[in-house]
């Protein structure tokens, strides 16, 4: 039976063109499906690969809002952080006028003088220079057995200054800035460094010697600190 049909069909084959072509077709689709049932498996594979991208996808969305959110809290405290650094500046605003008008209210009823208030101006400077520490008094120096007074001193930073209340000549502009000079060659001699501030302060100056004094103390490394400045900064 068998054989007898394997010779039709080679029959069939040889003779009908028709046929031949329905096997061969066939045989090609055949072909195909078992190629696509291979390419199945693989297919299937990068669909769960891309499945499982997508996850990895998504959480890194997460992670990245979760991070965007710190990011914005951040920015929220550090905003709140400096509106505390405006009131505390507001408030430190706020605290010197009270101070200085408090010092101006106990210089008046004590009647401090040019010389402590100079002194006062001083300590004020260094503060803003970073030495909210530094205290300027007078000091008094042994000198060959005498005594030489320096009107303003401070030891750490080094400080020497002379006050005086008016200088009204050429003469004795130049009078106390030869004297403050020789204070300074003392000082430095006997600390062994510099001063970091050397200062003549007046009270009150012609407005001709004025101009003089403030180019003879430039040229001799003197900072001159008027009456005005000083009432100026501490609001007297």
């Amino acid at each position: 039976m068998a054989e007898k049909l394997k010779r039709e069909f080679i029959e069939l084959l040889e003779k009908d063109v028709e046929f031949r072509y329905t096997v061969a077709g066939y045989l090609g689709l055949s072909e195909i499906l078992k190629r696509l049932d291979r390419h199945e498996s693989h297919i299937l594979e990068i669909l769960k690969r891309l499945d499982r991208l997508e996850e990895n996808q998504n959480r890194l969305w997460e992670n990245v809002n979760r991070l965007w959110e710190e990011v914005r809290a951040l920015r929220e405290g550090q905003e709140r952080l400096w509106e505390s650094v405006r009131r505390l500046e507001a408030g430190q605003e706020r605290f010197w006028k009270y101070v200085k008008s408090g010092f101006r209210e106990l210089r008046e009823m004590l009647g401090v003088t040019f010389e402590a208030t100079a002194r006062a101006f001083i300590e004020v400077l260094l503060d803003e220079m970073g030495y909210p520490d530094a205290r300027v008094d007078v000091k008094h120096f042994a000198v060959d057995g005498k005594v030489v007074d320096i009107d303003a001193f401070c030891e750490e930073p080094l400080v020497v200054g002379e006050i005086t209340n008016y200088i009204g000549t050429r003469e004795q502009a130049e009078s106390e800035v030869e004297k403050l000079r020789s204070r300074v060659s003392m000082v430095e001699e006997r600390y062994g460094r510099r001063a970091l501030l050397v200062l003549l302060l007046v009270g009150s100056v012609p407005e001709e010697i004025g101009s003089y004094l403030r180019e003879l103390a430039g040229r001799n490394g003197i900072r001159l600190v008027l009456g005005r400045e000083i009432r100026e900064t501490l609001e007297l």
